[in-house]
């Protein structure tokens, strides 16, 4: 009896750990990426002829810093500039770089919270989310344009699950079907779906509609979500996680189909990705990030 005694508190101290060990497994969502982790190994094939495949990406610019800038954050692809931009928040500006990460010109934003992402949308035309105050905003650019004043332009307040500094962190346009893409941060993950802005058909009344997809949500195996990015080529999506440090693909249904890791070791990379904040795609399937302060990556495919 005195033995049984003495060997109970270990029995205490091994279930208590083995429930930290699911906690977190829970808290990260080892089991759902374990679990895609098997079905991207046994569909694999099918899937690579369809779809991005980010399994065969590997990086081609690595860490590159991008001039006297800091706090970058979200990217997007402009096929008419053959540019990239992105927003800082301190102090408040739009970026557009190279496609090498080339710092090309700045243009300061007044009026705006927190800008968090930027996302094109027609040519010259582009979306700005404002974080904090859960705020778009449609703005123009062009090779004059130097500032950007929020009180100039069309937007759109949806003030959905307000929480500080978790709300919206990514953006991506569907042109084909006229979305846009709303990625909320955490607390929970979620992708709104907003219909009808920005408005681009002066002539025709506003039709607004606000849509969620809590599946295709719970399938993101994701801690939070940091960029979207949409290929028209494939009608597929590109989700960002900085704590996951991971992109994972996904189908027109929502379904996750491939990833690639920003861990060191992985698609070639030397070092980890910090802070990945940004991710975006050109017309020639090339893949490129950002990560805080100041660093760009660019992917492209194996072969290519």
């Amino acid at each position: 009896m005195r033995r049984l005694l003495a060997i109970n508190p270990w029995f205490y101290l091994f279930g208590l750990a083995l429930l930290a060990v699911a906690l977190a497994a829970q808290q990260y969502r080892l089991f759902e990426r374990a679990w895609f982790t098997v079905q991207e190994w046994q569909h694999g094939e099918q899937w690579r002829e369809r779809s991005l495949w980010l399994g065969d990406y590997r990086v081609v610019i690595e860490a590159k810093p991008i001039g006297d800038i800091s706090d970058v954050s979200a990217l997007t692809f402009d096929p008419d500039r053959h540019s990239l931009f992105s927003v800082t928040n301190k102090p408040a500006r739009v970026i557009e770089l190279s496609l090498e990460g080339d710092l090309k010109r700045t243009i300061d934003l007044q009026g705006f919270g927190d800008p968090e992402a930027i996302e094109y949308v027609a040519p010259g035309t582009y979306v700005i989310a404002d974080e904090r105050e859960q705020r778009l905003v449609k703005v123009r650019i062009d090779d004059a344009t130097r500032v950007l004043d929020a009180a100039d332009y069309q937007q759109l307040s949806l003030g959905i699950g307000l929480n500080g500094n978790k709300g919206f962190e990514g953006l991506a346009y569907d042109a084909a079907n006229h979305r846009l893409l709303v990625a909320k941060e955490r607390d929970p993950v979620r992708i709104f779906e907003v219909l009808g802005f920005p408005h681009v058909d002066e002539g025709k009344p506003l039709a607004l509609h606000v849509n969620t997809d809590p599946k295709r949500d719970a399938r993101l195996f994701v801690r939070d979500l940091s960029s979207l990015d949409f290929d028209a080529a494939t009608g597929h999506l590109l989700a960002l996680s900085d704590e996951s440090r991971l992109v994972i693909e996904l189908d027109a249904e929502g379904k996750p189909i491939s990833t690639l890791s920003l861990l060191p070791g992985q698609h070639g990379l030397r070092r980890g990705v910090p802070q990945a904040e940004g991710v975006a795609s050109d017309d020639a399937g090339n893949l490129y990030l950002i990560s805080e302060p100041n660093l760009f990556y660019l992917f492209r495919k194996q072969g290519d």
